[in-house]
């Protein structure tokens, strides 16, 4: 009875177009003081407790961070270095155009700010090489929702902070899914592209390649930051979602330089010499291989990953191999760079090293000369409201909906519903089936956090009570999830893409069904191939270790 009333209360007020943090606390509080033994104060005591959570810290340095790399400039450099890689294949602007939803999804973990930063430029390149408004609209709506999918991911950590599991282990669970889902959105834009011939550009060659790279380095770094910080055991997920959002602000306003006081100051101007601006790029690659070590490291964990099979060097070894692979890594960028890429001659390497000092020189002093300024400039201030406005949208859901979670748990709700459905025959095949089909349903009108943080605290002790891996079950709900933000009425993906090209919302629902058809064989790929989402991280850090209380 009181679970009747309590989920009829939450839909009725949804449907009345309640706001759904109101809806689902004001529900709470209905049946807290009516139908619940619990005292009224114990709605205070909840909405305390789940404002202290520590894992949901993470969400506004995460929103925080992503607003910084939406704002500085990085979807503009991430889609060149796409377009070198993947441009000279057939239907290739698409396919970068998936290929830098995927970069950028790894360092915003949200779905909009994904299609917003990559729509904006890449439906505008496409438009211009023949594509067809609907092709690219479709292409950028569906790519888009990777941005929850490919850690670090907002609606992870909610998962996490709603169900007490590892929030490390969920972003390594999506990495291979994220990959699959992207390969095969991928695979479909180029099959569709060989059928009806669409245009491809003619290969940028190598040197694209490198230079794009170079410029895209200092934001993708933040994805090393932010899983090389966690998984090397350097700081929590919550501490490198902190560390991530003060990397976004300084690459944003003091290396990239599109917002705040030195977008008028350029590291280098037209008329500096063309063996100082050598120098200066061979200096900045090799302090770039000094500080983050990028082929040591991967080989360090490429040995971690040897170790989990069988294969094991000894730690004298890995260490004195990654030594060995720095050292060189950092002369190829000293002095190979500039005698192959740049084409000096040895003669020529002083003069540009002292050029390339200087160059440093002048913008080390800019930096600190505008250092208080940048952090009080009117472009950072505009990023930080629009990241308080997002963070406090979602945290007024999220501690609401936590509330919520508390009255189910203790009407002992989720364990009537386990007895019933395996009174009538569930397993864990037909279970998963029902949880698909509900949150298909129901992300179809809600936003992905909220109808997360109700149906998880339903479903999570049942999928658990039949035998369904933890973090298995996150994964299937994120993709869900995903799903959701692109199928009608309220698919919020469907609405940014819809304010980003003009297009009526009928036209771009029309335009991404096809490309939904393929996230819906994802799903049933990520739903009954368990391993595609445990394999990974249970390798690497071992298996989730669920209390039942």
């Amino acid at each position: 009875m009181e679970a009747a009333v309590l989920f009829v209360m939450v839909l009725g007020l949804l449907f009345l177009g309640v706001p759904i943090a109101i809806s689902l606390g004001l529900s709470s509080v209905i049946a807290i003081a009516f139908f619940s033994s619990d005292s009224i104060s114990s709605v205070a005591l909840q909405l305390f407790t789940a404002s202290q959570n520590y894992t949901l810290l993470a969400i506004p340095f995460f929103i925080l961070a992503s607003a910084f790399m939406s704002t500085g400039g990085v979807a503009r450099r991430i889609i060149r270095f796409a377009i070198a890689c993947v441009g000279h294949v057939r239907g290739g602007l698409a396919i970068a155009a998936v290929f830098s939803c995927m970069l950028f999804a790894a360092l915003s973990g949200s779905s909009p700010a994904t299609v917003v930063a990559i729509g904006t430029i890449a439906i505008a390149g496409m438009r211009q090489v023949g594509y067809t408004k609907e092709f690219a609209a479709g292409v950028i709506a569906n790519a888009g929702t990777l941005g929850i999918l490919i850690p670090p991911s907002i609606v992870m950590v909610v998962y996490a902070a709603a169900t007490d599991v590892s929030v490390g282990r969920m972003f390594l669970a999506g990495v291979i899914p994220g990959l699959v889902a992207g390969l095969m959105l991928m695979i479909a834009i180029y099959v569709n592209a060989r059928i009806k011939n669409m245009p491809k550009q003619p290969f940028a060659g190598m040197g694209e390649i490198l230079s794009s790279a170079g410029e895209a380095a200092f934001g993708l770094l933040l994805i090393v930051i932010i899983l090389g910080g966690i998984y090397a055991g350097i700081f929590t997920p919550t501490e490198a979602a902190a560390v991530a959002a003060v990397y976004a602000f300084l690459i944003a306003v003091f290396i990239y330089r599109d917002m705040g006081p030195l977008k008028e100051h350029p590291w280098y101007t037209a008329d500096t010499g063309r063996k100082a601006i050598a120098g200066f790029k061979a200096l900045t690659l090799t302090l770039f291989v000094f500080v983050c070590a990028p082929f040591a490291i991967a080989w360090l964990i490429l040995c971690a990953i040897l170790t989990n099979v069988g294969i094991e060097f000894g730690p004298e070894i890995r260490i004195a191999i990654a030594g060995i692979i720095q050292i060189i890594t950092l002369l190829m960028a000293l002095f190979l760079y500039p005698l192959w890429y740049e084409k000096l001659e040895a003669k020529d390497l002083p003069e540009a090293f002292w050029g390339g000092l200087k160059i440093w020189g002048r913008n080390l002093w800019l930096i600190l000369v505008y250092f208080l300024p940048g952090c009080f400039h009117s472009d950072t201030k505009k990023v930080l409201t629009d990241a308080a406005k997002t963070t406090i949208m979602l945290m007024f859901i999220i501690v609401n909906a936590l509330l919520f979670a508390h009255v189910l748990t203790s009407e002992r709700i989720p364990q009537a519903i386990t007895d019933w459905m395996i009174g009538v025959g569930f397993n864990w095949f037909t279970f998963l089936i029902a949880v698909n089909i509900l949150l298909l349903i129901g992300g179809q009108f809600m936003e992905p956090s909220g109808l997360l943080l109700i149906v998880a605290p339903v479903v999570f002790p049942i999928g658990i009570e039949l035998g369904v891996d933890p973090i298995h079950l996150g994964i299937i709900m994120v993709v869900n999830m995903e799903i959701g933000m692109i199928t009608p009425p309220i698919g919020l993906n469907l609405f940014v893409t819809s304010g980003i090209t003009g297009m009526s919302l009928f036209r771009v629902v029309r335009a991404a069904a096809p490309f939904v058809a393929i996230l819906l064989v994802f799903l049933v790929m990520v739903t009954y191939i368990p391993v595609l989402s445990t394999w990974l991280p249970y390798s690497l850090m071992g298996p989730e270790i669920v209390t039942r209380h």
